[in-house]
């Protein structure tokens, strides 16, 4: 008999966030190998793709996730990449339209097997972060990447703030159930979230509803989710001996940033007039 020809399963959609380029615990590499090889019609980075807007924080592997993601969003890919603005990369849709050609919203609705589903970064449910914008940004963001400067390799201490902090503010409860209430008002049937860093199902019986955490790519077990023919599904990335050695290329770079972005083909246009100028997309309306 002749060996049955396995055909890779083609999902609707594959959703990460809160990746955090530019911080030390951001495993950008371990979130290429996902989008590498999972096979999607759509992609949708679901908000704090970045630590914040200093761009000469990024390391190599973090200019190749993004260099990824210009290459996915030409047309000829087929693949529909969605960047859903969060809190921590506020402001970014025109830096993306020009780098990366990517379609930046403050949310995102599609329809899938008669279903509408919403995709929102999940810090508009947050009070704390939309009463003390500053405050957020000087605690939650300097300090929090300087202190992963000084923590173990492991980031232990950091990644143990991190859930101690989730836990504390009530985040995860408090952002189910203001984006449930959401998508009961805009009749949606599923919503999707990241911001807390904690990957979560609920399920709104009354209503119907489904919500979903995507969790994070900072935490010792980052996970993503996928929407497809078999449902919903919440996966957590394995670990691959690969992933244990890759210390050399998370440490502070020696090279310019522009080194690293012509490197993954960031570069391909120029700088008109202070602008990037793309030669081979058009710039994405936002």
């Amino acid at each position: 008999m002749a060996p049955k020809v396995v055909v890779p399963q083609i999902r609707d959609t594959l959703i990460l966030s809160d990746l955090h380029l530019g911080a030390d615990m951001s495993r950008a590499r371990e979130a290429l190998h996902v989008l590498q090889e999972n096979q999607y019609r759509r992609l949708i980075l679901l908000g704090d793709i970045f630590a914040d807007l200093n761009f000469g924080r990024l390391k190599k592997e973090h200019w190749k996730f993004l260099g990824f993601i210009r290459k996915l969003s030409n047309p000829k890919r087929n693949v529909e990449v969605v960047w859903v603005e969060g809190n921590h990369d506020h402001g970014l849709a025109p830096i993306m339209s020009h780098l990366v050609g990517v379609r930046v919203y403050q949310e995102y609705q599609w329809e899938y097997q008669g279903l509408r589903h919403i995709a929102v970064h999940g810090h508009q449910f947050d009070g704390f972060v939309v009463s003390n914008v500053r405050v957020s940004y000087w605690i939650g963001t300097l300090l929090y990447l300087e202190l992963q400067k000084w923590d173990s390799k492991n980031k232990t201490v950091t990644r143990f703030l991190d859930r101690l902090g989730t836990r504390w503010q009530r985040l995860s409860a408090k952002v189910a159930a203001g984006a449930l209430a959401y998508a009961r008002h805009h009749q949606a049937a599923r919503i999707f979230c990241g911001h807390t860093h904690a990957a979560m199902h609920k399920h709104d019986e009354a209503h119907g509803i489904d919500y979903f955490n995507c969790g994070a790519w900072i935490d010792a077990h980052p996970t993503y989710v996928t929407v497809g023919q078999d449902g919903v599904q919440i996966h957590e990335y394995v670990e691959r001996p690969e992933d244990l050695h890759s210390a050399a290329e998370r440490s502070p770079a020696d090279a310019e940033p522009a080194e690293f972005a012509d490197e993954a083909g960031l570069l391909d246009g120029e700088l008109v007039g202070g602008e990037y100028q793309d030669g081979e997309y058009e710039d994405v309306a936002t």
